[in-house]
Order: structure tokens, then sequence, then C-alpha cells
């Protein structure tokens, strides 16, 4: 059996030592480790269920070049458009060449991507049916119904389970890396943040034992951090663990003002993160009004599918000029059957609401959506601490520069998930890797918790006031006020880590307060508008100062 069921141990520092160490268990996750699990003995956590993910949230598809009508340069200006101009150009090429190859290893594994209606014999990728989502110049977006992410999510975590090389630690929370230095400083061994990864701490959440995985290579594959903020169609996972783990050990972290907003979510007080997919857009709904009129036209020659910074400033900018607290978003006047068709969970969810989106439109409001920023890493994966890789949305890779384009996310995960595989299966080859002895886990002269109220209180404060001052639209004294509160919670959260024995609530509240705070610093070092992020006080784009990455490196005292 290769799930492993969390069972009491007796030693209370129990080791687990593997080739690998997979962090996350999301697309990327997933095809990383099938990657390399023919070379090495396989670890992957999950903090919660392998299927609770923002991979298997992923409603729209995946952006790759199949119609004989398209092209790699089409998809490549389309991505670097939106990007609005910090994009890396040798990655987009990578990404999008190597897109349509991914693809098919997909179909090879047994995904069952949407075929074109009415010609049921043909099959594999001469069949796929291909929508379009904002910002794309074309009909290039591969799906399954409107689950395309469940769909990957069920096939990959198949194949994982049934790999003999490959366990799987459900209901594990990673606390930090195990970083270690061999360097000679006056006759002695030194250990720094700065030379390589050996593995991380973590915790079993039904024993509350914290376990030593020890690894050759670390994969942080852990997604995205949406919980930062109040409202978010992320799932209760995102908190940012990856960005968090990465920036204490030492790693580059860059771009993270870029936080892009999805525009359409369903208002509605019991419907938790459900998006409204912006494929709904790509088959003609239109947003309106509370009067019922269509507005996009005043914002963006391609109206309704504008880039998605374009629209959700939008939507925000008529809800502010109204007073309301939503708008609309309309595709009654399709036909009944086609929306029941291509959108059978959106449509039966929206039931569940007392919405039926054949004859009514239906209330959206924007929410936060995916980090274009994050652990920055090379071609291959690789960060720039040794034998530690970030791929998905935990990383910088330089695809989505300043905003992601619609259904690029999942396209990156898979190539940069193989990229890495192949890079860090070489390094295994080419280097004769040992383990060195991680130190114990040392929770010594801490307690129990006795005050778990300030953890949910600063949980709520971290998430309603960026929100309120880091979201949408920013000005110098939002971004001041959430500055001063962060580094005060900050300073609490310390103090109560270092008293008390972790739990899974004070280690997640930990890394949204990290990522909230990398946010705020990235988003005061920024003195112009660009793509995801707007200020009122500088609202051109500044090509002269500010076309470059901004990188945040933890300072380490000693």
């Amino acid at each position: 059996m290769h799930l492993y069921c969390g069972k009491r141990m007796e030693l209370e520092q129990m080791k687990i030592q593997s080739d690998f160490l997979v962090i996350g268990s999301g697309v990327a996750g997933l095809f990383f480790a099938l990657k390399v699990a023919d070379r090495g003995t396989v670890s992957l956590i999950t903090k919660r269920n392998i299927m609770d993910t923002n991979t298997s949230q992923a409603q729209g598809g995946i952006a790759s070049v199949f119609d004989a009508l398209d092209s790699f340069d089409l998809h490549i200006q389309d991505t670097l458009d939106a990007g609005d101009g910090l994009c890396n150009v040798e990655v987009v090429e990578k990404v999008v060449k190597n897109g349509p190859d991914r693809i098919r290893e997909l179909i090879d594994m047994g995904v069952s991507f949407n075929l074109k209606t009415g010609n049921p014999a043909e099959k594999g990728e001469k069949g796929l049916h291909l929508t379009r989502e904002g910002g794309h110049s074309h009909n290039r977006i591969v799906h399954a119904q409107d689950m395309t992410g469940m769909e990957l999510q069920k096939v990959m975590t198949r194949h994982v389970l049934d790999h003999p090389n490959i366990t799987v630690y459900e209901d594990h929370l990673a606390i930090d890396l195990i970083t270690v230095s061999t360097r000679m400083k006056r006759g002695l061994i030194t250990t720094t943040h700065e030379d390589f990864c050996i593995g991380a701490y973590v915790l079993d959440r039904r024993s509350n034992i914290v376990l030593t995985f020890e690894s050759k290579i670390t994969l942080l594959s852990t997604g995205g951090c949406g919980k930062v903020y109040l409202y978010t169609s992320n799932p209760d996972i995102a908190t940012g663990d990856g960005i968090a783990m990465g920036y204490r050990a030492g790693a580059t972290i860059a771009n993270m003002e870029f936080v892009q907003f999805h525009p359409t979510c369903l208002y509605h007080p019991n419907a938790k993160n459900f998006l409204l997919s912006e494929a709904l857009r790509g088959e003609g709904a239109v947003l309106l009004d509370k009067s019922g009129h269509a507005f996009m036209q005043k914002y963006d020659p391609r109206k309704d599918l504008a880039c998605r910074d374009v629209v959700a400033r939008a939507i925000d900018a008529e809800m502010k000029k109204s007073g309301d607290d939503h708008v609309y978003l309309d595709i009654s006047d399709k036909n009944a059957d086609f929306i029941r068709t291509r959108f059978p969970n959106l449509y039966e969810k929206c039931l569940s609401f007392g919405y039926d989106m054949t004859r009514e439109p239906i209330p959206v409001v924007p929410a936060a959506h995916y980090m274009c920023g994050g652990v920055v890493t090379d071609m291959n994966g690789r960060t720039d601490i040794a034998r530690l890789y970030a791929v998905g949305e935990t990383a910088c890779t330089g695809l989505h520069g300043a905003n992601r384009l619609a259904s690029n996310s999942l396209i990156e995960a898979l190539v940069y998930a193989d990229s890495a595989a192949r890079q860090a299966c070489r390094e295994l080859e080419e280097r004769d890797f040992q383990i060195p002895q991680a130190p114990p886990w040392d929770d010594v002269g801490t307690s129990p918790a006795d005050e778990l109220i300030m953890v949910s209180q600063n949980w709520d404060e971290i998430r309603r006031f960026m929100w309120n001052y880091v979201g949408i639209v920013r000005s110098d004294k939002r971004l001041s006020r959430a500055w001063h509160r962060i580094q005060m919670i900050q300073n609490e959260i310390r103090e109560f880590y270092w008293d008390f024995k972790v739990s899974a609530d004070l280690i997640e509240l930990r890394n949204i307060a990290v990522v909230a705070e990398l946010i705020i610093r990235c988003a005061m070092h920024r003195k112009e508008s660009r793509g995801l992020h707007y200020n009122i006080e500088y609202p051109e784009k500044d090509d002269l100062r500010w076309k470059k990455d901004t990188i945040i490196r933890r300072q380490f005292v000693g």
C-alpha cells in the first residue's frame, strides 16, 4: 500500500528518507512525481486529501495550439500582451512550443478531453474541441467539460497511487525546509541557509507529531495563496505555504504584487469560493450592470473578452460608481440545451443556489484567484537553493509577467514539471548525493497553545485588510496602513510560534502572514500601474524605470 494512513508513531522523532520529496498534490506535483518515480523513491506529502488542490477546482481548461488557423507565434504574442512587458520571452516560447506534447501525454494517460461535436470518429488531438477565453486571439483552450482540473486530478492521482515507488502522505503539512551548508570557515564546518536543501520538517496532522522528511531532491508545488484575501476563488488549502517556506529558507522571491483577481465569482452568501469560468464569456456571456446594460465596451475594445486585470478593474469601477456589491453575468440568450451540455457543473451549481443561467443573469463579484509571482526558478524549475525546485503557482518562472493569460497556468505546470523532472534525474545521475543528517526538530520549552483566539483573530484581520488595502485598486496610503498592520501581526505570530507547540492553524497563519508581507512589500516598491498592480497615485505604466521584476530576498543576520 502506498497511501500513508498517519498512524501514531512510537518514536516522537521519525525520519523518512527518499530520493525525491514532493510537497503538494496538484497537477505540478503529481506530474513531477510520475516523471521521476522510475529513477528513485518518491515521498509525496499533501496537507489534506490528495484530491484537495487548486488543480481540482480549475474549470476552464489548458491553453495550447492545435487549430490549423492558430500558431505558436500567436499564442506567444497573446501571452506577451497579457503579461504587460514583464514576460520572459524565452520562457514563453518554451511553454507554448512544448504545450501540445504535454497534452498528448495526458491523452495517453487517459485524460478525457472534449471532442468536436458531430465528429465522434475523430479521436486524440485531431478531434479536440477548442474554446476561447479572455486575451486569446484564437480558440485554443483544451477542456474536459467545465471541470478540466478535476479530470486531470483524478487520472494523475490514479497513476500516482498505482506506482510502486511513490508513497503518498495525506494530512501532512510541511512546516519548513531543511537547508544546510558544508562550508569551511576558520577550520570549522558552518551551517547557513545558502547551499542546499535536504528535505523538510512536516506535521502529521492526525498524530500531531513532527516528522523529518529527508531527500536528495525537494520540490515545492503547494499551489497559490488566495486565502490571504477575504474573497477568493481558491479552496481553504491555498495559504501560500511553498512561497513562505522558500522565502524563510533564503530563496529569491519575485513579483508578488501581481495578484490576479478573477472577475466572476458567484455572489451568494453560501457560495463559498465558487468561480464562474471565463469560458462562459468565451462562449458569449456578457457582463451587465444592475440596469441590464453591458459596460465592458467602455473599458476595452475586446469588451467581455479583455484580459482579467482589465475586466476585474472594470467591475470594481462599476461597483464603486453605483454603490452595488455585485454586477451580473448573462449567457441566457444562448440555447438552453447548449448551456446545460457545455457547462453542466456550472449550471447545476448555480441552480442549487436558485439561479437558472439559461433564463436569467447571474450575480458575480471579483475575487483573488492566482498569484503570478512566487519562488524564482530557472528554465528547469531550479531555485537558487541547490536541490530545491519549485513548479506551478508556487513558482515565478517568467511566463506570466504582470498578468497571467487565461488557462496558461495548467500548461505551465505541466511543461515545467516535465523539465524539472528531467533536470532532477540528471542531477542524481551526475552526482552521488548523500543525504546529510538533518538536525532534529526542536520544540523543547514550548507548551500546548492556550490562546487559539489569537490565531483566528490574526487570520481574519490579515484577510480583511489585504482585501481593503492591497486589493484590485491600491494607493500609497492604503499600502502604508497594511504595512504597519502586518508588522504588528508578524511580531505577535513570531512570539506565539516560538512559545507554543506547532499546530496546523498556526503553521498556515504564519505562512499567510509571510505572503501578505511579501505582497505588500512588492506593491509598495512598484511606483507605477502595470498589469495586475494598479496604484491610483501612479496610474500610468513607466517602462523606463519599472520594466523589471520586483525581487525580494530574506536578509539573514549573523
